[in-house]
């Protein structure tokens, strides 16, 4: 026994001292790579963009080979124990095959999870919307897509059952708003009003950074039942927009106080009966 554990136990501590060492390195050499190899692909591209899609390929990468240095120290710690891996290595295609015609979804997961890395459809740290759910993208691996929605709850989506990805935060974000004013206002009048807002708020050193193109009126966007909607477009950096367009309501409601502009609000009139009919019977009865 004694003899066993010298010559056995020595090899299975070296070879976990080396995976062990070859795992940190590659976790030290891994980011650099990636992140030298995804600047030359994404040349051009903002800075925030390349930080997401290198860390999302680092969480992947690191993922797997970690996976794999396990099943490898496995397998060698299994042989020096003395059990016969050529059987167990058998036995594991035999039952992959078994599985693997039960797993058909799982197959799908990884499939579909490497066209959304390849074609880099999103990554770590972006706003997405997939199958009908909201939220920032926390992970993404190969199997699937762990989001996080406003309410701080987390969502494990499987790579397969995303048809459509959408993503609110690839490189750019928009300001896209509509400013409801009553129909009595002077629209020249407002959309200088407004376009002046936007101006001095991106002038501004706090929103200057957040803002690429200043928010400014697009257009006479509707004639709606109680006013008449402009809207305002503008782009921003990923994800800033929703905090933009929040600063911009409320400094665009300050300054039509001011100016003695209506924001208007759902109303109607109501009529009873005929006002003709009604007229005729108060006349007839005043000459009576």
């Amino acid at each position: 026994m004694i003899e066993w554990l010298k010559f056995h136990g020595g090899r299975i501590i070296l070879v976990i001292v080396i995976a062990a060492i070859v795992y940190y390195i590659l976790q030290k050499l891994i980011p650099r790579f990636v992140k030298r190899t995804v600047m030359l692909k994404m040349e051009g591209k903002p800075e925030e963009e390349v930080k997401k899609r290198s860390k999302t390929i680092n969480n992947v990468i690191r993922g797997t080979l970690g996976f794999v240095i396990g099943a490898v120290v496995l397998f060698t710690v299994l042989a020096e124990v003395g059990v016969n891996i050529g059987p167990a290595l058998a036995s594991l295609g035999i039952l992959g095959l078994a599985v693997s015609f039960g797993a058909q979804s799982l197959i799908k997961d990884l499939i579909n999870g490497m066209f959304i890395l390849i074609e880099n459809q999103y990554g770590v740290g972006d706003v997405v919307k997939v199958s009908g759910i909201a939220g920032l993208v926390e992970e993404v691996n190969l199997r699937r897509t762990v989001l996080r929605d406003l309410d701080g709850i987390v969502h494990y989506i499987p790579n397969s059952e995303i048809a459509i990805a959408s993503n609110f935060t690839k490189e750019f974000s928009r300001v896209n708003m509509n400013i409801s004013v009553g129909y009595g206002e002077d629209l020249d009048r407002v959309i200088t009003v407004i376009n002046q807002v936007c101006t001095a708020m991106v002038a501004e050193k706090e929103w200057k950074d957040k803002i690429i193109k200043t928010p400014q009126v697009l257009r006479v966007d509707k004639l709606g039942d109680s006013g008449i909607e402009i809207k305002i477009l503008g782009d921003t950096k990923p994800i800033a927009q929703w905090e933009v367009m929040g600063e911009l309501r409320k400094r665009i409601k300050q300054t039509f106080d001011k100016e003695n502009i209506e924001i208007p609000w759902p109303h109607m009139k109501v009529y009873f009966g005929n006002e003709t009919v009604a007229l005729r019977n108060t006349e007839s009865l005043t000459e009576n």
